[in-house]
Parts: C-alpha cells; structure tokens; sequence
C-alpha cells in the first residue's frame, strides 16, 4: 500500500479541487479512467496527478467523445510517473480527426436545421419534394441524405 504524501488528496479534496462530485471520481473510478488507493483506514485517497486525467476526461466528455474512447486514449499513458507534454501531445492527436469530423457534422448541422436535414420529417408540405413516398426509408434508418452526405464527405 502507497505512503501518503502530502501531495495525495482525500476523496473529498480530489472531487473539490476538480469540479466534480465524489460519485462521478466513484463512477470514473469503476470505469478504470481514474485510480485510488486506500489508507490503514480505508481512507481513498488520490494522487494529484489524478486531476489532470479527471479534466481530460470532462472535457472529452463535453465534446460527445464516449467513455470507452476515452478510457482507451488514457491507457496509453503512464500511470508511474508525470505524462509529459509529448506523451498528452501525441495520444491527443489521435482525437484530432474525429474532433474535426465532428465539427464539420455540427455545423452541417446548423446550416440545414432549418428546413429538412435528410428524412422530411421536419415539414410535412415539403416531404414529397425530398422524399416522395418515403423512397430513402429503403436505405436505412435515420436521416438519409444527411447521413449519406457525411459519409460521402468523411471519405
């Protein structure tokens, strides 16, 4: 069992100093995204470079990335000592296509969310002028032209 140090945080402190609360480190923590360590006590306690992976993962969070992506991008870094900026710099690159996929999928989004964004369910008079007799329902489920159109653009 770890020493403490006075650069460990109890559960408490750890949820205070990053902006979250004590059961979202317990959620993380049974996801594997985070680690403690218990005291003679059975006290948990953090070490402080557990901060950095809990900003990490709210803002990976906040951008839709999903938990298991997340986990994954954390595994490849040490869990021994500090990450270095190089080490954060390249497991972050592999975020950076599918933030930009992302974006392009967002601000399509946006520019068509007025009128029909590929099925014609949002406008019942305009639906036969996209989609007479409901003929994309034969490609799939969902938005076709819209998904169609961003997989055509993501190739």
């Amino acid at each position: 069992m770890p020493k403490p140090k006075a650069r460990d945080l109890s559960v408490g402190e750890m949820a205070k100093r990053a902006g979250v609360a004590v059961s979202t480190l317990h959620f993380y923590e049974s996801e594997g995204l985070i680690e403690s360590w218990r005291t003679d006590a059975n006290h948990r306690r953090y070490d402080r470079r557990e901060l950095r992976r809990v900003a990490v993962i709210r803002v990976a969070q906040q951008m839709g990335i999903p938990l298991s992506e997340i986990r994954e991008m954390l595994a490849a870094l040490p869990r021994t000592r500090p990450v270095g900026k190089a080490e954060w710099q390249q497991v972050s690159e592999g975020w950076r296509d599918r933030i930009d996929a992302r974006i392009r999928r967002l601000e399509q989004l946006r520019d068509e969310l007025e009128g029909c964004i590929g099925c014609g369910c949002l406008s019942l008079e305009s639906c036969p002028l996209y989609n007479p007799s409901d003929r994309r329902g034969a490609d799939g489920p969902g938005p076709r032209r819209w998904i169609d159109k961003l997989t055509k653009d993501e190739a």
